[in-house]
């Protein structure tokens, strides 16, 4: 039987240029890694507990956090929306939420792993973003992960869409990747299959389809929608 904890965790697909030329922000996860090794990677990561310590400024459409409620805790809904924000800033640098007056002096007052965020004049907001996808790590596997992946138009970005100078070094070779170059890439899995929903919604923006779900129960492979 596996034994290894399931964390909840939150992934970003950060499209850019949708109506054009579509691309995504990818990043390569080094060799060294224990999850997902040389993978080509949405930003993303798990929860922290200090995400259930920070206001979020707007939450997300009332649809989205519904189906994101499904079938988990209602207190976890918001901190994953929070720690999503907060890996793309680690990840890449950049900055998902809305300019405040009163951001940088409540940077002092914020956990640490969120001082930087808040010292760009800048408050975490979940204005744009859509829940498109859950999936759990199966068995077997390191690190197991149970990631909701979230799509924000590149525009909710605040600054330089190109200037990743903040970034950790989690992530190297960030990119923006032509949405119809993207399977050239070494990525895992379960990203090919995120980006097939991409590419439906993209084809039809109206489709408000339910959200995909995997997971694993008796050692078998599930798939439902939430």
């Amino acid at each position: 039987m596996d034994k290894t904890a399931i964390r909840h965790a939150a992934t970003v697909i950060l499209l850019r240029d949708a109506k054009t030329k579509p691309r995504i922000l990818m990043g390569q996860r080094g060799k060294s890694a224990a999850f997902m090794p040389n993978k080509f990677v949405f930003p993303g990561g798990a929860l922290d507990p200090v995400d259930s310590d920070v206001v979020l400024a707007h939450s997300l459409s009332e649809l989205c956090m519904t189906r994101l409620a499904k079938e988990t805790d209602p207190a976890l809904v918001t901190p994953l929306i929070l720690a999503a924000i907060r890996e793309v800033w680690e990840e890449t640098g950049l900055l998902l939420g809305e300019p405040s007056d009163t951001a940088r002096a409540q940077a002092d007052k914020v956990p640490p792993d969120w001082f930087t965020f808040y010292a760009q004049g800048v408050e975490p907001s979940g204005e744009g973003m859509k829940f498109v996808f859950r999936a759990v790590t199966p068995p077997g596997r390191p690190r197991r992960f149970d990631a909701r992946f979230f799509l924000v138009d590149a525009e909710q970005i605040i600054g330089d869409l190109d200037d990743f100078t903040h970034a950790t070094d989690e992530l190297s070779h960030l990119q923006w990747i032509p949405l119809s170059e993207a399977r050239e890439f070494d990525l895992p899995f379960i990203t090919e299959v995120v980006l097939a929903e991409i590419e439906a919604d993209l084809e039809n923006p109206d489709r408000n389809a339910s959200i995909p779900f995997f997971y694993n129960e008796d050692e078998r492979s599930m798939f439902s929608r939430l």
